[in-house]
């Protein structure tokens, strides 16, 4: 039986907004948090073991970096903290995993090859080749025991624009639209420049809170990032970007009359400098399932039920878990932003039904 994605209502203060999060959702993101702290401490994922209070120190660290950077959305990670007793650098980690690992690894004297914690598949189709009305959309691939906290978040602040953000619980932002159109998502990438910075959900929640792609943009290329993403933006006029984004530089490449598609090795020789070598069969899967998104990216017209089905691939696509790497497709997401529509799944796309919501 297909389970149907949670939905979280918040609206307010920034802070309400955190506190709703945090005591809605109070035993899984403590749970969450927890697993989170320890993949760290153990270092499949960051480079080498490290113990808990060096770790908890790093996170610390980036707290004045994402302060800085957005003030507001820092409020709602007070209301988080408050509602859920965690403290901020706990739940830095718990929502900046991906990043953190590359601040970790950044740091460590020893470093030892790691596991990426990764496979989503991300594509923006543009409006001429999907009937006047392009699309953006994704597979969000993690570490299997993630799946159990996926939501979709509501989130309708006082001073900002509307949006539904597709996370899980305890995480600001990971993928979204907001009430302007303005889509986003990301792909993980391994960076070696890791640094004491804004982890990527902070850029995710900026990014929704403005009204065009140009500020959009900026709060991408001009933040100090504290690990590798790939950043894909996206509106309801038709102009996209991707962005490959390292600590130490980024490479940005604009729609054109193609499908813009990313998957989780860096394409761009500015940006593959700054990248660690992935695990040989990671990087195979990477590839491939570039590859066959590409393929499956050639119809014309492309439609939602194209997409639906890309993101349901068995061949390459929809990742089921498997040693040694354990990272399934935990969801998928898939957004309309001329239309204002959103399709949203919870769990395996290829076990689950997509559900439809709209956003004004």
């Amino acid at each position: 039986m297909s389970r149907k994605i949670r939905v979280l209502k918040a609206s307010g203060t920034p802070y309400e907004i955190g506190f709703v999060h945090g005591r809605s959702y109070h035993t899984q993101i403590r749970q969450y948090t927890e697993e989170r702290i320890q993949l760290v401490c153990d270092g499949l994922w960051s480079g080498g073991p490290l113990p808990r209070s060096e770790v908890l120190a790093l996170a610390e660290a980036c707290l004045p970096a994402h302060e800085a950077y957005a003030p507001d959305l820092f409020q709602e990670l007070q209301g988080l903290a408050a509602a859920t007793q965690l403290s901020l650098a706990e739940l830095i980690i718990v929502g900046g995993f991906t990043d953190f690992v590359d601040v970790v690894y950044s740091v460590m004297q020893q470093k030892k090859a790691r596991l990426p914690v990764d496979d989503c598949t991300a594509f923006i189709v543009p409006d001429g080749a999907a009937e006047g009305a392009g699309f953006f959309g994704q597979t969000w691939d993690m570490h299997d025991t993630a799946t159990q906290y996926v939501i979709l978040l509501d989130v309708q602040p006082d001073d900002a624009p509307r949006s539904l953000v597709f996370t899980t619980t305890g995480c600001v932002g990971q993928i979204g639209m907001n009430g302007h159109g303005i889509c986003i998502g990301i792909n993980n990438l391994l960076g070696a420049d890791g640094q004491i910075g804004v982890t990527w959900p902070f850029v995710v929640r900026k990014v929704l809170q403005q009204d065009n792609l140009d500020d959009a943009l900026a709060y991408i290329t001009e933040a100090k990032l504290a690990g590798a993403h790939n950043y894909l933006l996206f509106d309801g006029n038709g102009r996209g970007y991707n962005i490959e984004a390292m600590s130490s530089h980024h490479a940005i490449t604009p729609l054109a009359e193609k499908p813009l598609i990313h998957t989780n090795h860096c394409l761009r020789p500015q940006t593959q400098q700054f990248a660690q070598a992935r695990p040989p069969e990671a990087q195979v899967s990477s590839e491939a399932r570039l590859d066959r998104a590409e393929e499956l990216l050639g119809e014309r017209p492309l439609t939602i039920h194209h997409l639906i089905a890309l993101t349901r691939n068995s061949e390459a696509i929809c990742v089921r878990a498997q040693p040694p790497f354990h990272v399934e497709s935990c969801g998928a997401a898939i957004m309309q932003p001329k239309t204002g529509t959103f399709w949203a799944v919870w769990g395996l796309p290829s076990e689950n039904e997509y559900e439809q919501f709209t956003i004004n």
